[in-house]
């Protein structure tokens, strides 16, 4: 009987070697929590989609007391719920619910047809789908539960409180729910990573780098031994995250060995991977410092702040001589003033649905009035709007800049996918001409620092176009120049607004967030928004180191280190870019 119970032991937790008397009775005493087996068909993220998860409840869970979650992808594996008995018992991690959950299936119609498997379709794939799968549905539907002995479900909603782990393409989908969500999931275990070219994993060695860091800690396992096939070599791969997340300051352990593509080394290390993730709970994970381009940019310590909310969809964020920054509700006609004092208040009812806008070097707010297919220019007098003045029109346009001597550039988009976008100049005379044509849907705009480049946004596209301005307001040497980030979830990048600061550097407004460039065309940096929509930007405040974002029904604000450069300011050259 002892050699069974022997036998027993050493497989229930997952060790090898010899194991005294003593430690084969401390592990009977260890509590032992249950597994229970249960289905899921009913994702509307997943349409028509089976599949089987198991619950683990250690024998320590409260319900009086919510429990930390733990979620495997491919179900069962690393003798995790023994793993989890005996970590919990020694308080090495907290009390945790396990929740293991294989990959959707579609049945197929017949004997004769085969199933869709769909692991790689919710693995493999970046974006939110599979995060929104766990937080939507399946999650709310384990809370539904009740162990054996009628214990009900509470799960812990702070991603402080959630690990997520996997291996090889549930590796993956284990980094992707927390890089989407990490609000949701801070603590990542991956296995044999999946890293490579499948469906886009391979740009996530890039994009950590750029990104603003996200508080995730992430525990990394893989062998030299690994594969090595047409989509990429999974080792290297491995090896790529570990330094591309040590390089931006992310909380990251690893146990690299000689094995190949399975789960025998991820089984050995999983309680010191536990260890690693758990360590320190309940303190926070932290957020690194990131790149040198981003520590240039922001203030350790400061994020952004809502300004207002509650909007139908603003634009237009532009910037006066004192720091204030005013905005459009677009579809509402209605025009907003964010004071240096960060005080919001309503300046015009009626702008004719304006949209794009900016201050020239005579003290105007220039505005398209979208809805009345004009360009128009707004005076102030002791504060308050006075009627606009038309300055162009017969097109419908989108987003402008002003120039030092007057002359303004305006987007025209082809708002209808059958007339071309164009690009109209408004000289000084305000005469009006087109200078370029040809863009998918140009949209936002501006001037370099020394204001002889002009730079526009072709949203569906993942271009921003460089022009050389002439001295009569005419362009030349036009190339697609700025080369942006797609999120995997967009055909484009969804580039709008466009501003610059006094080091040259160029902030465009994306589906992911704030892409910084640098004057060669080159992404340095991405700097997400807190509701991951924003359509433009504005540097304010009194000494404009501000920046002012509109973000769909919010707007907000967040202090950096740099300053912009406004189009109404003389000219001046931006120091040499590294080449």
């Amino acid at each position: 009987m002892l050699h069974r119970r022997l036998t027993f032991t050493v497989l229930l937790l997952g060790l090898t070697g010899a194991m005294s008397l003593a430690d084969v009775h401390a592990a009977d005493e260890i509590p032992k929590g249950e597994v229970t087996k249960y289905t899921f068909e009913q994702s509307k993220i997943f349409p028509g989609t089976f599949r089987e998860y198991w619950v683990y409840i250690p024998k320590q869970y409260d319900p009086a007391h919510p429990a930390c979650v733990y979620v495997n992808q491919d179900g069962l594996q690393y003798n995790a719920p023994a793993v989890f008995d005996e970590l919990i018992q020694k308080k090495e991690m907290p009390v945790t619910i396990g929740v293991f959950v294989t990959p959707g299936r579609v049945k197929a119609t017949s004997e004769h047809a085969l199933d869709r498997f769909n692991r790689s379709f919710e693995y493999d794939g970046l974006g939110d789908n599979y995060v929104r799968f766990l937080l939507e549905e399946l999650l709310p539907d384990v809370e539904q539960k009740k162990a054996s002995d009628g214990r009900a479900i509470k799960l812990l909603q702070s991603g402080n409180d959630r690990c997520i782990g996997g291996a090889s393409s549930g590796a993956i989908c284990a980094f992707t729910a927390a890089w989407e969500r990490p609000e949701a999931f801070s603590r990542v275990f991956s296995a044999i990573g999946t890293y490579v070219g499948l469906r886009g994993g391979q740009n996530y060695a890039t994009l950590v780098r750029k990104y603003e860091p996200k508080p995730i800690r992430i525990y990394l396992q893989d062998g030299s031994a690994d594969q090595n096939i047409y989509a990429g070599d999974w080792w290297m791969a491995n090896l790529e995250m570990e330094r591309a997340l040590t390089f931006a300051g992310y909380e990251v352990e690893h146990a690299w060995g000689e094995g190949g593509h399975n789960g025998e080394h991820a089984t050995k290390i999983f309680p010191d991977a536990m260890r690693y993730l758990w360590k320190d709970w309940p303190a926070p994970v932290n957020a690194g410092p990131g790149s040198k381009q981003l520590q240039e940019i922001l203030i350790p310590g400061e994020t952004w702040k809502l300004v207002a909310e509650g909007y139908k969809f603003t634009e237009g964020p532009a910037v006066n001589t004192k720091g204030e920054v005013f905005y459009n509700d677009v579809p509402n006609s209605k025009l907003f003033k964010v004071g240096i004092d960060g005080k919001v208040t309503e300046i015009s009812a009626d702008t004719k649905k304006g949209d794009g806008q900016a201050f020239g070097p005579d003290g105007k707010l220039y505005s398209v009035a979208s809805g009345a297919e004009q360009v128009v220019a707004y005076e102030f007098e002791d504060g308050a709007l006075k009627p606009a003045t038309v300055v162009a029109e017969g097109f419908r346009g989108n987003d402008l800049v002003v120039r030092h001597n007057g002359g303004i550039y305006v987007t025209n988009p082809g708002w209808n996918g059958t007339d071309p976008s164009k690009v109209w100049y408004i000289s000084p005379q305000k005469e009006k001409t087109v200078v370029d044509s040809g863009l998918k849907f140009s949209n936002g705009l501006s001037l370099s620092p020394d204001q002889s480049l002009l730079y526009v946004a072709d949203s569906r596209t993942h271009w921003v176009y460089s022009y050389q301005v002439q001295p009569d307001g005419s362009l030349a040497h036009k190339q697609k120049y700025f080369h942006l980030h797609v999120p995997d979830t967009a055909e484009d990048s969804g580039a709008d607004g466009i501003r610059v600061d006094q080091d040259g550097r160029v902030y465009v407004a994306t589906r992911m967030g704030l892409q910084v460039c640098d004057q060669p065309g080159r992404v340095n940096c991405i700097i997400p928004v807190p509701n991951g929509k924003v359509s433009n930007l504005s540097f304010g405040g009194a000494n404009s180191d501000t920046i002012i974002a509109t973000c769909g029904d919010k707007v907000y604000q967040r202090k950096v280190k740099v300053k912009g450069a406004p189009a109404w300011q003389a000219p001046h050259k931006p120091g040499q870019p590294r080449l």
